[in-house]
């Protein structure tokens, strides 16, 4: 287990008042008190949604990290259970079984300061990447055959990086010479096909979230548990999203927005319109004291939506 590395649950009261500040009105010992944190981490969310639910509630955890698990492991709540799987396998709980679903997307600081991970250019390791190491392509594995365009669009697309053709020429040149099989030598790779960076960025920070998000399909693994949530919450069920950059944070936006309005099939224009599946009650920003005591968590954003009756 990593206890070297410590990690800050952000927003850990407001996501959790957020998730909770329901249940008295819409929900009763008799009817749904599942609940679900679909990220565990290091299990910070998930240890005060216990200390807050009734004795007859259950909580279940997802995390596709071992370490994650092994950390879950440590919680001995009769009313707490872990599954070894993605966030996308919401879809195999029941229909309208849960109470409220917490999303909180990105990678955690014990992901981040371990190098055997793989996911930081401040550190010497292997580049792997994987949310899960027990399945699947390392970064490194990946980047060793995959055609020179298709590495520019991953760049391109997850990291919105503008240098993205330059990065993936460089790094198909330097493969003919040997393997990239550390996180140090692709970032002094990237400084080189990079010309100019915002001002204390790392030129490497925007191939590395893309090479990341690739690798673990994060986008394509949010699309599915959004989608699953509007099936397995219950009419009052909240959920409650926290996302740390643009691209995360745009897909929450638009799904929210989209299924909290009333819709029309313009093809059929006396038929009844598709009727609005969430109301979007917000979002919620870290405050200055939070931002004091940990700085990573300025891009965070929360957006919180109730499933409704229909």
């Amino acid at each position: 287990m990593d206890t070297a590395w410590k990690h800050t649950t952000v927003l850990l009261n407001e996501a959790v008042d957020a998730l909770l500040d329901n249940r008295a009105a819409e929900f009763s010992a008799a009817q749904v008190q599942t609940y679900v944190d679909a990220t565990f981490g290091r299990g910070g969310h998930s240890r005060l949604l216990l200390s807050n639910l009734p004795q007859e509630a259950q909580l279940i955890a997802f995390d596709q990290d071992l370490q994650a698990v092994a950390e879950a492991g440590r919680i001995s709540d009769p009313r707490f259970s872990i599954r070894h799987q993605s966030f996308s396998r919401l879809a195999e709980l029941d229909k309208a079984s849960v109470a409220g679903i917490l999303l909180d997307l990105g990678i955690s600081s014990p992901q981040i300061d371990n190098p055997t991970r793989g996911f930081s250019f401040r550190f010497e390791g292997p580049l792997d990447m994987r949310m899960d190491t027990s399945r699947g392509q390392s970064v490194a594995q990946w980047l060793a055959t995959a055609e020179r365009e298709k590495i520019a669009e991953v760049i391109r697309d997850y990291g919105e990086e503008r240098f993205a053709g330059p990065i993936a020429k460089a790094i198909v040149a330097r493969r003919q010479e040997h393997p990239i099989s550390s996180t140090t030598e692709l970032a002094a790779l990237v400084a080189d096909a990079v010309k100019t960076r915002e001002p204390g960025q790392n030129p490497a920070t925007r191939t590395f979230q893309a090479f990341r998000i690739f690798i673990n399909a994060e986008l394509e693994e949010l699309q599915q548990a959004l989608a699953a949530s509007l099936e397995v919450l219950a009419p009052g069920g909240r959920l409650v999203v926290i996302s740390f950059h643009s691209l995360e944070d745009r897909i929450v936006k638009q799904f929210i927005a989209k299924h909290s309005r009333a819709t029309y099939d313009r093809r059929a224009p006396f038929a009844e319109p598709q009727v609005m599946r969430l109301q979007a009650l917000g979002r919620v920003r870290p405050g200055a004291a939070e931002l004091a005591v940990n700085p990573r968590a300025r891009s965070a954003i929360m957006r919180v939506a109730q499933r409704t009756a229909a």
